[in-house]
């Protein structure tokens, strides 16, 4: 899961109520289907986007499987989607508490130098994706490098 540090970081994440919050927000079919494919319990990547350097920086866990995020009928809301009907919501969200930070941040480009991650959709040019897949295979060698 990728956020800019400037909007939502992992230091908010770990002052949220129980270190817990929504991620809530997300406008894309392909990151919200992979939300939705999403078991409690799952680990997470928290990924700090349009940083300097971006970086992976901890895991959260998710508390909660996908529900309809309400700010996309909120009008007031920078998310407000007037298309979508309580009836019928086309945007979910998961809920996610924290897990822990990493001893270190583990860089963009360090990662991109990493071969087993060569594949990694994170790594992939034009991939903009808030939410994105990672196999067991990368999971495993990102948690060998912290």
């Amino acid at each position: 899961m990728k956020s800019e540090p400037s909007t939502f970081s992992i230091d908010d994440l770990i002052r949220s109520p129980n270190r817990t919050t929504t991620w809530d927000g997300v406008r894309n079919y392909q990151a919200r289907n992979f939300m939705r494919s999403m078991a409690v319990g799952d680990q997470v990547l928290f990924y700090h986007s349009n940083a300097e350097p971006p970086a992976v920086v901890g895991i959260a866990e998710v508390v909660k499987t996908a529900h309809p995020d309400p700010t996309q009928f909120d009008k007031q809301d920078k998310h407000y989607d007037p298309k979508s009907e309580p009836s019928e919501p086309r945007w979910d969200m998961v809920d996610i508490r924290y897990v822990r930070r990493f001893a270190r941040a583990l860089t963009l480009d360090e990662l991109r130098k990493e071969g087993r991650l060569k594949g990694m959709v994170l790594l992939k040019k034009g991939s903009r994706l808030s939410v994105q897949p990672v196999t067991s295979l990368e999971w495993k060698h990102i948690i060998s490098l912290v």
